[in-house]
């Protein structure tokens, strides 16, 4: 089992900049990827970054450019640095681990670009 804490939601104005954290604990192999995807109103959830433990990463087409995932292996954590947010960007951002096989989901943290 693999718990995630998500941290880092918040208000920003269009144009700002935000950052979320997603530590992870638990029995934590060392092959994994971890990411982050997110869900608006009415929506299916979406992906918008992973990266796999040797650092590859993949992005949305809507974030690419704008968002930069990145991960501390030592402290099983990934971030996600959110700038020249977007009205279009609010949502429930959820942070995703995977490993052999498993999937697991964070408890979400809202995110809202409104001036």
């Amino acid at each position: 089992q693999v718990q995630l804490v998500e941290s880092g939601g918040g208000l920003v104005q269009p144009g700002g900049s935000l950052r979320l954290s997603c530590a992870a604990s638990g029995r934590i192999i060392r092959i994994n990827t971890m990411g982050w995807y997110r869900q608006a109103p009415g929506e299916e959830r979406k992906l918008v970054a992973t990266i796999t433990s040797s650092r590859n990463t993949n992005y949305s087409d809507s974030v690419k450019g704008r968002f930069t995932i990145s991960r501390d292996n030592a402290k099983n954590t990934v971030y996600l640095q959110m700038n020249s947010l977007k009205p279009e960007d609010t949502a429930v951002y959820y942070c995703n681990f995977g490993q052999l096989g498993f999937t697991y989901w964070g408890q979400g943290t809202q995110v809202t670009v409104s001036s």
